[in-house]
């Protein structure tokens, strides 16, 4: 589901959204410019934490997670971690997908522990295509260059470093704090360590909520933060492949029934099919909210999506106006698009077979069999089949908000970004807290980051993180978690 730590993740949960965010009132902090010339002593340690962390390759071609597993290690025995405190884990055949799992204890016998999860992977950067070294920290302007720096090593960094800070100091916790970081997260078909330790290791990571990726804030473009996201929750994803199949022939007698074609008419009706509108109690809060704080079209339509009666003319008036927002468009149902096509098997043959992979984008609720059935609708071809692929199941369980993870929250967002809404938000990407919830630890992705709107880069070329996020964001998690540790 992945910006200040990914979020999101299709250009990654909702890097989208920032397109829409640059009309909210200037009512925002402005972020300004940072430089690592002039660093405190513990930010100069974390800058290097974070160094090591972006120039050590875990991209799944061409890097390991297991020896960046091995660096964090070190750091954390120096730091004061013992053996009973730190659990490695790799399974056969994916020796270079390790992770590692680290607990700190806490004073109480009655409060559950706190999750943090990280993924330490990232995807892979092509060094002649970018115009730094991907794998080098470059401080340029503002900004931190290379793969990782937003997604997600900074989140890394900073868990790693209130880890080893808090054993170092020997803070006093009342809960028991557990970090997981994990490999697989940027691919659907390697070995997912999250999904590993739910499946294998539960006590090892059981606790009351998770702290994930996927939250954080959204610039206006131009350096003031105008939004900081509370995730909560997210879609799920499956592809399905849409086949046809033909006997064929010889191209020199072309007929009209030709499975190029027929997949082709099939693709434009599921190009012209919106899914239903859904809502549930984040995406409510989160267009309540959003709303309240504009005043232009786009915020009354937000407004009024959350109030009228659902298939009012109001309703379906608002719900026109937030389509035209590719973000608010995907946040309000199920999507699928196509994303692949293969077909044909010779120049001069009529093609006996032609696929597309449609990925889907499923709303919480909504069932693999629900949505293979509507594109079997949709596509209203029986000489076609619709046949699920993959996916990154399990079906989502949307976790609940509660004043005791908001609160908090909302405290330091009105200290460190005095007047910008602290929004919830369901992720229409994807994150390994799906995996937790299936187990019955709620997982979330807190503010206090921050990211520009076009992503910063994410999965992309020149990925960037700003300076000043990380920094402040740092600052805001320490207090976050020590808020909700005590």
């Amino acid at each position: 589901m992945p910006v200040p730590i990914a979020a999101t993740k299709l250009l990654r949960s909702l890097i989208l959204a920032g397109v829409a965010l640059t009309a909210l009132p200037a009512v925002a902090q402005q972020a300004p410019a940072a430089s690592s010339a002039a660093l405190r002593p513990d930010q100069a340690a974390f800058r290097d934490l974070y160094r090591e962390l972006v120039e050590t390759d875990t991209s799944i071609t061409t890097g390991s997670c297991t020896a960046l597993a091995d660096k964090v290690e070190v750091r954390l025995r120096k730091a004061g971690f013992g053996d009973g405190d730190i659990t490695r884990f790799a399974v056969a055949g994916h020796e270079k997908e390790g992770g590692l799992v680290v607990v700190l204890p806490g004073t109480s016998k009655t409060l559950k522990p706190l999750l943090l999860l990280g993924h330490l992977d990232v995807v892979v950067a092509k060094r002649e295509d970018w115009t730094r070294d991907p794998y080098t920290l470059i401080e340029e302007n503002g900004y931190f260059f290379g793969r990782g720096t937003s997604d997600m090593k900074p989140l890394d960094a900073i868990w790693i470093d209130m880890l080893g800070t808090f054993k170092r100091d020997k803070v006093k916790l009342g809960r028991t704090i557990k970090l997981a970081l994990t490999c697989g997260e940027e691919t659907s078909w390697a070995f997912n360590g999250v999904r590993w330790l739910a499946e294998n290791k539960p006590d090892l990571i059981a606790a009351e909520f998770a702290l994930n990726e996927g939250g954080g804030g959204r610039t206006d473009g131009k350096g003031t933060v105008v939004q900081q996201n509370f995730h909560v929750g997210e879609k799920v994803v499956a592809n399905y492949r849409i086949e046809a199949t033909n006997p064929g022939g010889h191209s020199s007698v072309p007929i009209r029934d030709n499975a190029i074609y027929e997949l082709s008419d099939a693709l434009g009706r599921l190009r012209d099919y919106d899914f239903p509108l859904m809502l549930n109690d984040t995406t409510r809060a989160y267009f309540g909210r959003l709303g309240a704080s504009r005043k232009d079209e786009i915020g009354q339509a937000m407004r009024t999506i959350v109030t009228a009666p659902a298939g009012s003319a109001e309703a379906k008036a608002a719900e026109v106006t937030l389509n035209t927002d590719r973000s608010f468009h995907s946040m309000l149902r199920t999507t699928c698009v196509a994303t692949l096509l293969d077909g044909g098997h010779a120049n001069n043959a009529l093609p006996q077979r032609a696929g597309a992979n449609v990925n889907c984008r499923i709303f919480p609720g909504v069932s693999f069999e629900t949505v293979q059935k509507t594109l079997q609708d949709v596509i209203a071809d029986p000489k076609l089949t619709v046949t699920k692929v993959d996916d990154r199941g399990p079906l989502p369980i949307p976790p609940k908000l509660t004043p005791q993870i908001l609160g908090p929250a909302e405290k330091l967002v009105a200290k460190y970004y005095p007047g910008v809404p602290l929004v919830p938000m369901m992720s229409t990407g994807a994150t390994d807290g799906i995996y937790l919830e299936a187990i019955g630890i709620p997982s979330y992705g807190p503010p206090g980051l921050y990211g520009d709107p076009d992503g910063n880069g994410a999965h992309g070329l020149n990925e960037r993180a700003i300076v000043k996020a990380v920094y402040t964001g740092r600052d805001f998690l320490t207090e976050l978690v020590k808020a909700y540790a005590q």
